[in-house]
């Protein structure tokens, strides 16, 4: 499997496929293919093993429950994946002893051989009660997988004991040694009137950390007053359609 990233805002990744590979994507992901290209569609596309609670687990993850293959049969064939936000397009290598957490909009594609679950937080409380940002994507296995982070990507390398807290949404990626973990917004008048949400994700060395500048919520909150609500009052678009 060759691949290469093309552009650079809206970045398009492209692999090139030989006759008998394979890669996978969550179903929806796809952007164009050459004829070359088979699909196959299920709960198991892509190699994915666990039955039932794995599938459970990658829709508790954010993930789809189907996920959707992609052979290249009769010749070589091409496969493309656009990335849905400006931002960038990672290529990274999973081995039995490395695996990685990313946040639940991150998976573009592997090839089979990895495996894509939920990534469990250090207390029970942090995916259910901390919102999307703190649901992450566990990938693990052996093999290629290729990720997507959105604006410019900040790296860290924690040192054992060493704690970043974090608006969830700006967590992109962390290696598994990493301790992933969600604490209260301190101060009630932080919590309440500070407009930052009541919970911060908090990583904790050692391991290396991604961090992203764009995260949805912040992206959906910038542009939610020039969007038209039915009755095409209350935004921006309505009031220059009434002449205001």
């Amino acid at each position: 499997m060759e691949h290469k990233i093309v552009g650079t805002t809206m970045p398009v990744l492209e692999l090139t496929l030989q006759p008998g590979e394979q890669v996978f994507a969550e179903s929806g992901e796809l952007s164009w293919i050459s004829m070359a290209i088979q699909l196959r569609t299920s709960t198991s596309a892509g190699g994915q093993t666990g039955g039932f609670m794995a599938v459970l687990g990658r829709a508790v993850a954010g993930s789809t429950i189907f996920m959707t293959e992609y052979t290249a049969a009769g010749g070589v064939g091409l496969v493309a994946f656009a990335a849905k936000l400006p931002g960038q397009v990672m290529e990274l290598a999973i081995t039995p002893e490395k695996s990685y957490a990313i946040h639940r909009h991150g998976f573009m594609c592997a090839n089979v051989g990895v495996q894509l679950g939920v990534a469990f937080s250090q207390r029970l409380g942090a995916g259910i009660f901390g919102g999307a940002g703190l649901r992450m994507q566990r990938v693990s296995g052996q093999g290629t997988a290729f990720i997507e982070m959105h604006g410019e990507v900040i790296t860290y390398d924690l040192q054992p004991g060493n704690t970043l807290r974090v608006h969830p949404g700006h967590v992109a990626m962390y290696e598994e040694s990493v301790q992933f973990n969600v604490t209260t917004m301190p101060g009630i008048k932080n919590a309440l009137f500070g407009g930052d949400g009541l919970f911060l994700a908090t990583v904790t060395g050692p391991g290396r950390v991604w961090l992203q500048s764009m995260s949805l919520s912040h992206l959906a909150h910038a542009i939610a007053g020039y969007l038209p609500n039915p009755s095409g009052e209350g935004s921006l678009i309505g009031g220059l359609l009434r002449g205001n």
